[in-house]
């Protein structure tokens, strides 16, 4: 059994890459356990670029981004219960705070578990940047932002088109999400990135920079308003940019055949199915039979039942050859094993002046598993994707206009419903008004299936200060004190308005377990329920003795069993979502963890009965608060004796 310290931090994503590193090139570690770089570039060959010169994107405050990015968060994720919405049974989450924050604390329970991420970031109007990172306490900045530690009046800042760093600002305020958010991403993962012409460039650059360049697979124009935005000074631009961005094992479902894309098949099966005539015939680039000879050989058609077979016998007895309409020889799309194998795709036809014979795929409109899917195109046009629907459909919803620009749900149904499948998780991690996760519970509700979200923002005030004097929004005065809070009231009407309509129905069974789950856990952003030992302290005798002081008193004022149950959970690499059940230890509650992978006590003091009933559900893992211990070296010692003889694996304290 190993005995160990939790550690109270994220993870260590510069630690996480050395060790990755080192996995792979052994030989590049030195005896210290640093990084030989002489050495790796040795195994690694040719594929060194040693050049001073080369492509790439570079910006002040880049080297402070990667500063930023590697400082472990030492925060936690308090649970608001009375926020919630069936807090036990929900498998989805809202959180509130700074997501910088916040994507590293989730690095631990969900890397690579995220299937896709859709943000809608600020645009860097001049008017709405408001995240003012700071590489020595990222923490203590947000928290003084937020009202929550005293600030000196410190307030949220614009960007404005003056300051001499106006794009580098908006770059190292998304550097370090989108760096984390990539971390988070499933290998078959996608993110998705609405912005406009301000720094639509620039954001393309930084993605490269993040997934590579053969991460991007599209940049797609979304109409998202039609008549234009009058105010401009050249051009009436009508639509924002979405940038999407896949690791290595993405694959896009497609979309549903739009409506007017069924004018293209004019053909209709004895079945009633509508079908169309595709040329097996290559054309465009690459269509002679030289680019590809193994992809021209001879079909065989039937004449009287226009069937196609790969061999010759009396019945398939027309032969056809691909020909370039100049004569010369061309090719098949498919190769011949393909075509035998869907030679019932195939039908042979008469074309041209000459009635020559060719063959052609048959292509239905609907499959087996009804309209068939096709790929997204690149410009996305119609109501459903307009700015003006997604503020009305918030409107109607929660009975007045509290948010601009807000994102519609046609938007973010179109998105996930070619990117995931049920049991998926979605991310938002500049969550606005709430239209992400709207839209999951639409696309469940509608399905019949469970995805789940996590949705993060910031608690940005909704009144803003003007020459000392607060101009309250329409928000502030319904009650939405912060943009969080709307994020929250709209998820949360969505879910009562499904319950009430749910209200009095006799048969729940087929949305029973749906149901039950259609709720989110909500979590705030705080420093650590565990007071932190500062090493390198520079508060003299004083400050020392305040950090021995750890010793005997280091969970915070004020905080409850839970408080220090989820951040144990979060920190031991577990979802916030995890299955959990409380259970009587001989007196004394502890937390058990996916069927006891992992057991909690956040007790102040044990018992060696308590320790006899934990031990006997033969846990993977044990977590105790160093205090429980705190005098009692035989309590610990048997402890220790006891799990082992269980099999316990791992016994921690914190």
């Amino acid at each position: 059994m190993q005995e160990g310290k939790l550690s109270l931090e994220s993870m260590n994503i510069a630690a996480e890459k050395r060790q990755e590193l080192v996995r792979l090139f052994p030989e590049a570690q030195t005896e210290s356990g640093k990084i030989d770089f002489d050495q790796l570039k040795r195994a690694l060959g040719e594929s060194v670029d040693a050049g001073r010169e080369r492509y790439g994107m570079n910006w002040p405050g880049k080297a402070d981004c990667f500063r930023l990015i590697q400082a472990p968060s030492t925060a936690t994720l308090l649970p608001v219960r009375d926020e919630s919405i069936r807090f036990d049974k929900a498998d989805n989450v809202v959180i509130e705070g700074d997501n910088l924050e916040v994507l590293k604390l989730l690095q631990k329970g969900y890397q690579n578990k995220v299937k896709m991420i859709y943000i809608d970031p600020p645009y860097n109007t001049g008017s709405d940047f408001i995240y003012p990172d700071d590489y020595v306490d990222n923490l203590k900045n947000y928290l003084q932002y937020t009202g929550q530690i005293d600030s000196d009046n410190k307030k949220f800042s614009n960007n404005l088109e003056t300051d001499g760093r106006y794009h580098s600002n908006w770059l190292n305020m998304m550097y370090p999400r989108l760096y984390l958010a990539r971390n988070l991403l499933r290998d078959d993962g996608v993110l998705f990135l609405s912005i406009d012409e301000k720094e639509a460039s620039n954001a393309a650059l930084l993605l490269d920079s993040i997934f590579g360049s053969g991460g991007h697979l599209a940049t797609i124009a979304v109409v998202s308003n039609l008549k234009g935005r009058s105010d401009d000074k050249y051009y009436a631009t009508a639509h924002n940019s979405l940038l999407a961005y896949g690791k290595a094992e993405y694959v896009s479902r497609g979309v549903i055949l739009p409506d007017d894309y069924f004018d293209d098949y004019p053909e209709i099966a004895d079945d009633g199915r509508r079908y169309r005539l595709q040329g097996l015939r290559k054309r465009g680039a690459g269509a002679r039979r030289i680019d590809r000879p193994n992809m021209f050989y001879t079909l065989y058609v039937d004449p009287n039942t226009k069937k196609v077979s790969t061999k010759k016998d009396s019945v398939f007895n027309q032969e056809v050859v691909p020909k370039l309409s100049d004569g010369e020889d061309g090719r098949w799309r498919w190769g011949k094993s393909t075509a035998d194998l869907r030679s019932e795709e195939l039908l042979g036809g008469r074309v041209g002046p000459e009635q020559r014979w060719d063959v052609f795929q048959v292509d239905f409109a609907e499959n087996e598993a009804g309209v068939k899917r096709v790929k997204p195109k690149t410009v996305w046009s119609g109501s459903e994707f307009a700015n003006e629907t997604g503020t009305l459909e918030l409107k109607r919803l929660l009975g007045k206009s509290l948010f601009d620009t807000v994102k519609p749900l046609g938007l973010l149904a179109y998105c996930i419903d070619q990117a995931t499948v049920p049991g998926d998780l979605i991310l938002d991690f500049f969550a606005g008004s709430g239209t992400t996760g709207h839209a999951v519970l639409d696309i469940n509700e509608e399905e019949g299936v469970s995805r789940n979200f996590i949705l993060v923002q910031l608690p940005e005030p909704t009144r803003k200060e003007q020459d000392g004097q607060y101009k309250e929004s329409a928000a502030w005065k319904a009650g939405y004190k912060t943009i969080a809070d709307i994020t929250k009231g709209r998820v949360r009407k969505v879910i009562q308005q499904r319950d009430s309509e749910s209200e009095g129905q006799l048969d729940l069974q087929q949305q029973g377990e749906l149901r039950r789950k259609e709720g989110f856990r909500v979590f705030r952003l705080a420093p650590s329920n565990f007071k932190i030992w500062d090493a390198h302290t520079d508060e003299g005798v004083q400050g020392l003795e305040r950090q021995m002081e750890l010793a005997v008193n280091h969970i915070m004022p004020d905080r409850t069993a839970e408080d220090l149950f989820y951040e144990i959970l979060m920190k031991s690499e577990y979802p916030l979502t995890a299955k959990v059940e409380i259970f009587d230890a001989a007196g004394i509650a502890a937390f058990s963890v996916e069927d006891d992978a992992l057991i909690v006590c956040v007790e102040r003091k044990v018992t060696a009965e308590a320790v006899t009933a934990i031990a006997k559900r033969s846990p993977s893992k044990v977590i105790f608060l160093d205090e429980a211990f705190s005098g009692n070296d035989q309590l610990k010692a048997n402890a220790k004796m006891n799990f082992e003889s269980a099999g316990v694996k791992r016994f921690e304290t914190v």
